[in-house]
């Protein structure tokens, strides 16, 4: 069963600026508004990224379960939280697991590009070295060659 939204479920993402957030957030661009509802308009061509499931603040979008993480007949559902998503699975058999990943994900605009990173990010646009590489290399500055001009 590929992913789709529950009608019941769905308010439209009420009160976001960029409004339905699956919409706004599908790489397919597969994701529709109809009427007062948001739904896969292709559900066979969805790639199943679960960005809109991950984004979706009523929990409305329902997902597939791969038989590599949950078998035959058992529920799957996503839900935000904190630091990271929360996995709910509820097998045919009445039992329910959960299991939480952390995420990476910060709000919007609150990244700081560069942070950290002991380059000057302008400076080194005229460089071959790649942003944060002293970081990953564990020294404080990254050695330079001599110009023979």
């Amino acid at each position: 069963m590929p992913t789709f939204v529950d009608p019941n479920a769905c308010n439209t993402c009420e009160g976001e600026d960029k409004g339905p957030l699956c919409v706004y957030i599908c790489p397919n661009d597969l994701m529709k508004l109809k009427g007062d509802k948001g739904f896969n308009q292709e559900p066979n061509l969805c790639s199943e990224c679960y960005a809109c499931v991950k984004l979706c603040p009523t929990e409305a979008i329902r997902v597939r379960g791969y038989a590599d993480f949950i078998p035959l007949g058992a529920e799957v559902q996503p839900r935000r939280v904190e630091l990271g998503l929360t996995w709910t699975v509820k097998f045919r058999d009445g039992e329910v697991l959960e299991f939480t990943y952390p995420s990476r994900t910060k709000p919007v605009g609150s990244s700081i590009p560069y942070e950290g990173f002991t380059e000057d990010p302008i400076a080194d646009l005229r460089g071959q070295t790649l942003a944060g590489e002293s970081v990953w290399l564990g020294v404080d500055n990254l050695p330079t060659f001599a110009s023979n001009v």
